[in-house]
């Protein structure tokens, strides 16, 4: 976790060497860049990260595989509607992240509740 003000390059890093060999890296654009790429090849691990509109040198991009990025972007969307998670209004991390799986678990059951 890092703190609210922090970018999300920072973290990018850490996100790139949690990636093991036949695994995928999904990203939108931001993380587009010929040195993120590099590392996951060499890791054994495939980058399909949407291409910057000016780039140069174009790599494989499966597009189906990029929708199925669009749900995780969704369920993001509707954990910010959770006043306490939008806010961050526990500072501690285990209490935020406890907000978070509870937040999630309403969103589940809220998926899963019978229509009458």
């Amino acid at each position: 976790m890092t703190e609210g003000q922090a970018h999300d390059g920072r973290s990018g890093a850490d996100i790139v060497d949690s990636i093991g060999k036949g695994q995928t890296l999904l990203a939108d654009r931001g993380y587009d860049s010929d040195g993120r790429r590099d590392r996951l090849a060499a890791r054994g691990a495939v980058a399909n990260i949407h291409l910057m509109p000016a780039r140069k040198r174009c790599s494989a991009f499966d597009f189906d595989l990029y929708k199925q990025r669009n749900q995780v972007e969704r369920f993001f969307s509707k954990l910010k509607h959770f006043r306490a998670v939008a806010t961050r209004y526990d500072k501690r991390d285990d209490n935020f992240i406890a907000s978070i799986q509870l937040a999630s678990l309403r969103i589940c059951l809220r998926t899963y509740e019978p229509v009458s």
